[in-house]
């Protein structure tokens, strides 16, 4: 069963802190630091700025990684040199 004189007591230290730390820190809303939603912010900014850079490294590499197979394609199809077979008569030993 709930011992309705241990919860007023609780009650009344509770309220006793509160009231002992409005009057030593004043009220809640002036506690309350701008800080931490700044702080959140600029977090939030410096996650955004990495995935950005992430993203745009990504593409980059990919772009390399594509030029330098059409250039590869190019040389490859550049060294294939065809040459007409010789000719019976021509050089033959």
């Amino acid at each position: 069963m709930i011992d309705r004189d241990a919860l007023l007591l609780e009650a009344v230290r509770v309220h006793r802190e509160r009231l002992s730390a409005a009057l030593v820190f004043g009220p809640v809303a002036a506690r309350r630091s701008v800080g931490t939603n700044i702080q959140r912010f600029i977090g939030s900014i410096v996650v955004a700025a990495v995935v950005c850079a992430v993203c745009v490294a990504v593409s980059f590499i990919g772009s390399v990684v594509a030029q330098q197979e059409r250039e590869r394609q190019e040389q490859d199809r550049a060294a294939v040199v065809w040459e007409a077979p010789p000719r019976p008569g021509e050089d033959w030993i």
